[in-house]
């Protein structure tokens, strides 16, 4: 990709992939945020959505919506250029059977009313056909000028209590603890087919982006994570959720794990042992201080010293300089708290004092 609508995209390109190497800086921020003055690209807004079921899924619109408001965007730093085509945290679930419900600024994952215990991938989803068709018109739309972000489908643990209930599937971890292990294998190895089709659809070579926390890797890349880890303890993590992360980092070459509030952190060391995975990123969840905070620097050190790359979020203009002089600025990729475009401007003088 030539990335006509980032000027600096072969220089952001090399930085994130130092980063995924554990070497390089990156100075970012989740989604994007309206440019000041000149759009990239004149584009024409689409016509107004009728409601907010035509707002989310019907792919036409949508794709038409996503490359207007990506004209209008910032890309400086190291800002990728994404087309961000989540349908849910979580989609895989109404893949596999769930409902999706659009809301004002997201969309609900919901219990489907049946649940199939044995886990297939039918072709005639219609959800299943929607991912593909977004996909799809997001690429024509993208040429050569932005990558198309894979869905945030999810994973394991979390897909099977979407489709079951959280509680049911905490208590078949006890009572049932080879069937669930069997489900698990089974959503594990539709994830990886449902990746690598979609993958297909929006690949440019070999590279790709992830919707969710700004991922771009010269290869297949995707995010993972087990929410409902905060419920369960170390050793289920180890036999109920590691195996299939290990599973996926083998089949995914460039891989970050969200790590999801200060109850997940008892599961870092069985985290930190899948050799295969490349970088970890923090949300200190509600009610924290969020990744600046001088709180978690000795967690990121942690991350690093095994040698994974770490990627703190929401942090400050302020809280940046001091960040880097305490955790180094080696194997960080940040997702910056950006207001304005001259908060990115800023940004960029003091990543300069770490080149």
């Amino acid at each position: 990709m030539s990335g006509k609508w980032k000027e600096n995209w072969e220089e952001s390109r090399k930085n994130y992939i130092d980063w995924w190497n554990g070497t390089g800086l990156v100075i970012s921020m989740w989604e994007h945020m309206e440019k000041e003055g000149e759009p990239v690209e004149n584009v024409l807004p689409p016509e107004p959505p009728t409601n907010i079921e035509h707002y989310w899924f019907n792919p036409g619109w949508r794709a038409k919506n996503i490359h207007y408001s990506l004209s209008k965007s910032v890309l400086k730093a190291d800002i990728p250029p994404v087309a961000n085509t989540h349908l849910g945290p979580g989609s895989l679930a109404a893949i596999l059977g769930a409902e999706l419900e659009g809301g004002e600024d997201t969309i609900w994952i919901r219990k489907p009313g049946n649940f199939d215990p044995e886990i297939k991938l039918n072709e005639n989803n219609s959800y299943w056909l929607l991912h593909q068709e977004l996909l799809k018109s997001c690429r024509k739309y993208a040429e050569d000028k932005y990558y198309v972000g894979m869905p945030d489908l999810v994973e394991g643990l979390d897909v099977l209590a979407s489709l079951k209930g959280t509680d049911e599937t905490l208590m078949d971890m006890i009572l049932y603890p080879e069937k669930t292990a069997e489900q698990l294998q089974k959503i594990n190895d539709i994830y990886l087919e449902v990746f690598n089709r979609l993958y297909d659809i929006i690949r440019v070579g070999d590279e790709m982006a992830f919707c969710y926390f700004s991922l771009w890797a010269p290869g297949k890349t995707t995010k993972i994570q087990s929410d409902i880890s905060v419920m369960i303890s170390e050793e289920d993590f180890r036999k109920f959720a590691q195996p299939y992360f290990r599973e996926q980092c083998r089949n995914i070459e460039y891989t970050l794990y969200h790590l999801d509030g200060v109850d997940a952190i008892r599961h870092l060391d069985a985290i930190l042992e899948i050799e295969e995975l490349k970088a970890v990123q923090w949300t200190p969840g509600y009610g924290q201080p969020q990744g600046g905070d001088s709180g978690w620097y000795n967690l990121y050190k942690r991350i690093k010293s095994a040698g994974k790359s770490v990627m703190p979020c929401w942090v400050t203009v302020e809280e940046m300089e001091p960040l880097l002089d305490y955790v180094g600025p080696e194997g960080m990729n940040i997702l910056m708290d950006f207001r304005s475009e001259k908060d990115v401007d800023r940004a960029l003088e003091i990543r300069e004092r770490y080149r």
